[in-house]
């Protein structure tokens, strides 16, 4: 586990002697800023991913039974609408060149606009709630 951490852990000294000491101040400035966001990504991803998993087995009830719970048919509509905000999203990121710098930029413009584009499970709310 130690050697783990160690593989983990970023050398930027290389950076600093190949005269890049102004972008090796800049990722120690922002470390702590960018573990936080990769973090909260990371928590997002995993709570889609259980949502998904939950509204494929509400489907499959569906076809089984031929009736859910308004519950159910909620969570349903709701990651319907998660998973088409996130291939939305995810199409310019594949493939346009340099769209992950316009994704922040979409999702504020959008926002301005009154249209949420950010699935459910990467809003700050959601996020907090599952870490405890």
């Amino acid at each position: 586990m130690q050697d783990r951490k160690q593989l983990l852990k970023l050398d930027i000294s290389i950076f600093e002697k190949n005269g890049k000491s102004e972008f090796a101040q800049l990722v120690k400035k922002n470390k702590l800023r960018t573990t936080r966001a990769l973090n909260d990504f990371l928590i997002g991803m995993k709570n889609e991913a259980a949502d998904t998993k939950e509204a494929s087995r509400i489907i499959l009830k569906f076809i089984s039974q031929q009736q859910i719970s308004k519950d159910e048919e909620q969570h349903l509509k709701t990651q319907v609408s998660n998973v088409f905000k996130m291939v939305g999203i995810g199409i310019p990121f594949v493939l346009i060149p340099g769209a992950t710098l316009l994704i922040p930029v979409i999702l504020k413009a959008a926002e301005k606009k009154g249209i949420d584009l950010c699935p459910s499970n990467f809003k700050k709310n959601r996020i907090k709630d599952s870490k405890g």
